[in-house]
């Protein structure tokens, strides 16, 4: 069976459903999809089968967070006419590809992935590691190639994953090289931002809801002002009369991120080096910043909100679609490794 290709790049890209999106996600990946989804194949996939490698002792709040995630999506910015949003857990497909990419990816390769180890590490596993978690290269591999992704948005601490996908692409157009005579699935490019990894407003991780220092994207001018007055600048700034540093300082990092005009931040950070421009003017700027950037996002998901049918509309509508794409993958992979097919 053959794929017919697509006429525009295909870019996949998601989030695992545990909660609301925050900022960190906004700088991070958001606002490029609304941009790329005019010049791209989109797929926006709700990760919530992904997300259970790690919460299934709390399958419910996985569940929960599908509305959740994909009413942020409508409120940035997401034309679902065009850009595709599905549900994971719905697309078949994607769990009987990670099944059959497992037999091309040893456990060696698993456990050498950088982005698992550090995972691994983080969450504090050790050797109680979920089978789910260790193998989501793999299944992330599914998920790229189901719908045949040529780029995907990742940061630069996913990248590793992006690779290791390739080399399963990779073993399997050797093995279907001989009946093909082509290339049976595309390899993907990473396609990381400018903007790097956005810190919490506590400046010491990055920003996550469950670490406590998130700006959702629904958050009231009250949660604005109360989370930049908790921001780290430079603590030997004491007065503003000292000479303060900007490398590391978390408001400038977020008016990079954020202000509109960056000739402006330009020259507040020349004033905050030489001395004389003080913490509180700075946080000042950046919560006006915040508030103009997150104050339209939160009335549209407000009124989004208020009508869940038409949420559901969007996903049953997109997951059907997502379903077509992924399910003709699914076929040709099969068919080009000469599996048995009734």
């Amino acid at each position: 069976m053959s794929v017919e290709a697509p006429s525009k790049p295909v870019i996949l890209t998601g989030d695992r459903t545990t909660g609301p999106l925050h900022l960190g996600h906004y700088a991070g990946s958001l606002r490029n999809r609304v941009a790329l989804q005019h010049s791209h194949c989109q797929y926006l996939l709700l990760a919530d089968a992904q997300a259970l490698t790690d919460n299934a002792h709390d399958p419910g709040r996985i569940a929960r967070n599908v509305i959740e995630v994909a009413t942020d999506y409508l409120a940035v910015g997401i034309d679902p006419a065009i850009t595709t949003i599905c549900v994971q857990s719905a697309l078949p497909a994607l769990a009987e590809l990670t099944l059959l990419y497992l037999n091309f990816v040893t456990v060696a390769r698993l456990e050498r992935n950088p982005t698992i180890k550090d995972e691994i590490q983080a969450r504090g596993f050790g050797r109680d590691i979920p089978a789910g978690f260790l193998c989501y290269p793999a299944a992330q591999a599914a998920d790229i190639t189901a719908f045949r992704a040529t780029l995907v948005p990742v940061g630069e601490d996913q990248a590793p994953l992006i690779e290791q996908a390739n080399e399963i692409v990779r073993r399997l157009n050797r093995h279907a090289a001989d009946k093909l005579g082509h290339d049976l699935l595309p390899e993907a490019r990473a396609l990381i931002p400018e903007v790097g990894r956005l810190p919490g407003v506590d400046g010491r991780a990055k920003m996550s809801k469950s670490g406590g220092n998130a700006v959702p994207l629904s958050a009231s001018d009250a949660e604005i002002a109360a989370a930049v007055r908790r921001m780290y600048t430079d603590p030997g700034h004491l007065r503003a009369s000292d000479p303060g540093r900007v490398e590391g300082n978390v408001v400038f990092t977020y008016l990079d991120a954020f202000d509109p005009d960056p000739e402006a931040v330009a020259g507040l950070k020349a004033d905050y080096r030489r001395g004389g421009l003080g913490d509180s003017a700075l946080k000042g700027r950046l919560a006006g910043v915040l508030r103009d950037l997150l104050g339209p996002i939160r009335e549209r998901r407000a009124a989004i909100a208020r009508d869940p049918d038409r949420v559901m509309d969007v996903l049953r509508t997109g997951t059907a679609r997502a379903r077509t794409v992924t399910a003709a993958t699914r076929d040709a992979v099969q068919d080009a490794l000469g599996l048995f097919r009734l």
